[in-house]
């Protein structure tokens, strides 16, 4: 793709992630001119947020237009992060159709880009479908049950290979989509484990700087070079540019605590990954409480103290996995 070229990406998200998604868009209109990001709101709040910021660049498209009777009737049966999932594939389809887009990329809201995704979208460009795979860790392997690959960036061409995945998957997530493991199933995402073989026109995604994660940044080391986030894999000294990474069970407890997850993430990748995206999601909560200074805090995805979390925190300890901080140490 040319870099005067449009390149259509699409997400979805509700209030509880709209700090993430507003800093997502932000990050990607940081880096990169050319682009049209269609924002699926889940719920009223979201959408009105989104409106009064009236985000250049953003089609927003509310539940009432974008769902269907298929989605309805599953509706019930789903708790909300599931229902999220059994539409991503309806997303990408929904764009492809109704604005008759020659592809559209799937992002997840809570990714953050540090650099330009062109070395991405030309990767999307040359295939009629793309994936990203976990590239896990060996401490952190869980592809036996979470997939080989990631739903974080799916790019599909609106073409004859890119609608028969696209429609397939729509159809198994209608049919199951749970947050549970059943017959080889999770969520969404093992159903793409077989894609390679499964379909024509697949390609998994090369460049080592996206799709970087909790679940695999152990094998990197961050550092900046003419201003540009770049990284290197430790084993094999192999430099590449960071483009996006993917803040999975990132959480804030009573706005007092950080709580990275129960992944290793060290100094490094503290002060050049997290730190600058946490500083981020408050700028963009100051943005929001403009709009409406009595939004629920919740849109920083916070959670509450409760009696289990002691014992979360114990686990942890002895796991050496307690990753909680003080929230005014990354400001």
């Amino acid at each position: 793709m040319e870099q005067n070229s449009i390149w259509n990406c699409c997400t979805l998200f509700n209030s509880a992630y709209l700090t993430r998604g507003l800093s997502m868009y932000e990050s990607l209109a940081k880096n990169y001119e050319q682009f049209h990001l269609f924002i699926f709101t889940f719920d009223q709040n979201c959408y009105d947020i989104l409106k009064a910021l009236n985000l250049p660049k953003v089609i927003l498209i509310t539940l009432q237009e974008f769902e269907d009777e298929e989605l309805l009737k599953v509706k019930p049966t789903r708790t909300l992060a599931e229902y999220c999932w059994t539409c991503t594939p309806s997303v990408l389809l929904y764009c492809l159709q109704k604005y008759n887009l020659k592809s559209c990329t799937y992002l997840d809201a809570d990714i953050y880009f540090y650099n330009n995704p062109q070395p991405l979208i030309d990767e999307v460009d040359n295939c009629s479908i793309l994936i990203t795979e976990h590239r896990y860790t060996q401490k952190y392997d869980q592809a036996k049950y979470a997939g080989i690959y990631n739903v974080q960036f799916v790019g599909i061409k609106n073409d004859k290979n890119g609608i028969e995945a696209i429609t397939w998957w729509r159809s198994r997530c209608l049919e199951w989509c749970y947050n549970r493991i059943e017959d080889g199933k999770l969520g969404d995402q093992k159903y793409l484990d077989d894609w390679l073989t499964r379909f024509k026109g697949v390609h998994v995604l090369d460049h080592l700087g996206g799709g970087m994660a909790p679940w695999n940044v152990q094998q990197y080391e961050y550092f900046m070079n003419n201003n540009q986030l770049q990284a290197k894999t430790l084993k094999d000294n192999i430099h590449f540019t960071a483009i996006f990474y993917h803040f999975h069970s990132l959480m804030f407890y009573n706005d007092i605590f950080v709580d990275l997850g129960h992944y290793t993430v060290n100094d490094n990748v503290q002060k050049f990954i997290y730190r600058p995206y946490i500083q981020h999601l408050n700028s963009s909560l100051a943005k929001i409480k403009k709009i409406n200074d009595k939004v629920n805090v919740e849109c920083m995805q916070t959670v509450k103290w409760n009696l289990k979390y002691p014992f979360k925190i114990l686990k942890r300890k002895i796991h050496n996995s307690d990753n909680r901080y003080l929230r005014k140490n990354f400001i």
